[in-house]
Order: C-alpha cells, then structure tokens, then sequence
C-alpha cells in the first residue's frame, strides 16, 4: 500500500515523508520506459491525411536509422521524434526534445527539438511559409547533424510499401536510454533519475 503523507504545505513535510515519497518516484521512474511506449502507441491510426499514420511513419524513420548504423540512442530519438505530436500538435518537436532531454546528448535533444523546422523546407512553401526558415541556425553547430536527419530518415519515412520494425523491437532501447540520465544533465541541473532534485536517503 502506498504511504500517504499528511502535511498540507511543503514546509511542513518531515525526512520521514521524503523518504516515501522518494521511494514513489523511484517506482514511477522505472515504469517510465512503459508510459512512453504507451504514449508513442498513441501515434496508431493517427493519419491526419498523411500515406501512413504517425506511428508507421516513427517506426520507418527508426528503422531507416538504425539500418544506417546509427547509435542507439540516435534511433530512439528517431522513434520519439513525434511523440509530443499528440499533446503538442503546434510545438510537438519542443515537446518530444523535452521528454528525451534528460537522457540524451546535447546535439540529439537539439536535432528533436527544432527538427519541425528543418523538416519545413520541404513543404513550407506549399502552404505560405519559407521553406528556409531553418537558414536562421545554419552557423549553429548541430544545423548539420538535424539537417541529415530530416534528410536521411524523416522526409523519407512515408512509405506505404516499406515495412518497418515493429514497436517491440525497439522497446529494449528505449528502456537503455531512459536507464539513467546522462552526467550533463545531472551536473547542469542538480537532478538525478527522479523528476526532482536528488535526495540522499
């Protein structure tokens, strides 16, 4: 049974109520990798007029990754590219880059987050916008690596005669990298594997 602590504000909280509140937020932390997935199956049957629903077009943009030898928190990043699509539909790359950031380098938490834009110069100018918006970063040192990737993986993940790798494939990897946040993250925010600042017990 779950603990229920008593106190009505913050201040009034004991080490004894952080101590089972922390032991809560360790069993969130490790069902995480399964909210995910079941965020990501979400993207099935969405098709929003596209040849193959969001889901399809996630797993084909992974497995274009992945077949090309790209390391594996790369494809994860792929895969989860669109997950904030469904809470986030006018800013879903912020979205999707802020639920990998923790576990993820700088530059692949960049590419997610912007890849909305990059992803642009290929149909903005179809609907009144300038498919070259993204030239404002073009001096940014992860302009490259987010311009390939719209490029290689997900501009080409529309096929409705490719089949792609289904999603237990790629559970494994999801659960490696959600493992643990990177060093970077910890050291530049004073966080550990829970969702809040880290607390010795």
């Amino acid at each position: 049974m779950v603990m229920k602590c008593t106190f009505s504000s913050l201040a009034d909280a004991t080490s004894d109520d952080w101590h089972g509140i922390m032991i809560e937020q360790d069993r969130m932390y490790a069902e995480l990798p399964g909210r995910v997935i079941d965020h990501l199956m979400l993207l099935k049957g969405d098709y929003r007029s596209f040849p193959v629903d969001l889901l399809n077009h996630s797993l084909q943009a992974a497995t274009l990754a992945y077949t090309a030898g790209e390391s594996e928190e790369y494809v994860v990043c792929t895969l989860l590219h669109d997950v904030g699509d469904i809470l986030g539909s006018l800013n879903h790359g912020e979205l999707s880059a802020k639920l990998l950031q923790p576990f993820v380098s700088d530059e692949n938490y960049w590419m997610v987050k912007h890849h909305g834009l990059f992803q642009g110069y290929y149909f903005y100018h179809h609907i009144g916008r300038d498919r070259n918006a993204r030239d404002r970063f073009i001096n940014h040192p992860h302009f490259s690596r987010t311009q390939s990737f719209i490029d290689n993986y997900d501009n080409l993940a529309f096929s409705k005669d490719r089949e792609p790798m289904p999603v237990e494939f790629f559970e494994p990897m999801i659960k490696r990298v959600f493992s643990s946040p990177t060093p970077e993250f910890i050291s530049r925010t004073g966080r550990s594997k829970h969702n809040n600042p880290t607390v010795e017990k």
